[in-house]
């Protein structure tokens, strides 16, 4: 409980300026998604089919709801769950710059209203940097498992744990980029960490202990067992290196994408 109440008070300190600064003012970002709404949606897209309009969609802890808003362009009923609420408003403002309608529950979605808790969503998203705020991941795909149609899918994108607990990565030049083992991949201790969005904020006002986060890093084997054992079918599981450069990283996996089915 300490440690989620921490993590909600990093969330909920200076994230919407810190999106603005990373990617603009809400006006200045749409026209960026508007360009290409599939690309900000990403590699997830292609297990999504080639038609999502009139798809309904909750994307659980959804943050500024850059991606939310893609799919909402791209003709999906889309819903965002997060606990922030400058994260909604972000989101919100977005929604309205783009024109599209996107429903923002700010809530913790281990605590969903009861209203929120039917099954009623075609599809589950749920993308990087998520699982490790849960200390326990078996009541979220619980939750998944509840939300979903019959015959509904889960898409989960994270990152790799073979980068997040195992591999530390030093340099930021092809002949510097060095790698070693230097983590415990079975260690369940929760780690101490800044939260993502602090470095875009404006160093002048940041608070450092309430940009502190707990997170808690799982292995593969946890996650695919997790889901699982809810009944979930396990269509796909991807292991990619890291997309962006062809030379940082090689031969390392640096996320992983898991379909599953109801």
């Amino acid at each position: 409980m300490e440690s989620t109440q921490q993590n909600k008070k990093a969330w909920n300190n200076g994230t919407y300026e810190s999106w603005v600064n990373r990617f603009g003012t809400p006006k200045e970002a749409i026209e960026k998604i508007k360009q290409d709404p599939i690309k900000r949606v990403g590699t997830a897209f292609k297990f999504m089919g080639e038609n999502i309009e009139g798809r309904s969609i909750i994307n659980l802890l959804g943050s500024n709801g850059n991606k939310a808003v893609a799919l909402a362009l791209l003709g999906a009923n889309v819903t965002v769950v997060d606990f922030s609420s400058e994260n909604e408003r972000y989101a919100t403002e977005l929604a309205n710059h783009a024109g599209v309608e996107l429903k923002y529950i700010v809530s913790d979605v281990l605590n969903l209203p009861s209203d929120d808790l039917t099954n009623q969503y075609d599809l589950v998203f749920i993308e990087f940097g998520i699982l490790h705020y849960f200390t326990d991941i078996y009541p979220l795909f619980i939750l998944v498992h509840s939300l979903l149609n019959d015959g509904g899918m889960m898409i989960l994108q994270d990152f790799h744990p073979v980068s997040t607990k195992l591999i530390t990565s030093k340099g930021t030049t092809a002949n510097i980029r060095k790698h070693k083992v230097t983590g415990d991949y079975f260690d369940t201790s929760l780690i101490e960490k800044d939260v993502s969005h602090s470095k875009y904020s404006d160093s002048e006002h940041i608070d450092e202990t309430s940009h502190k986060v707990y997170l808690r890093n799982w292995t593969l084997g946890e996650i695919v067992t997790s889901i699982a054992r809810e009944g979930l079918t396990i269509k796909v599981l991807e292991e990619l290196p890291n997309l962006s450069s062809e030379v940082f990283d090689k031969g390392i996996p640096k996320t992983f994408t898991i379909v599953a089915k109801k």
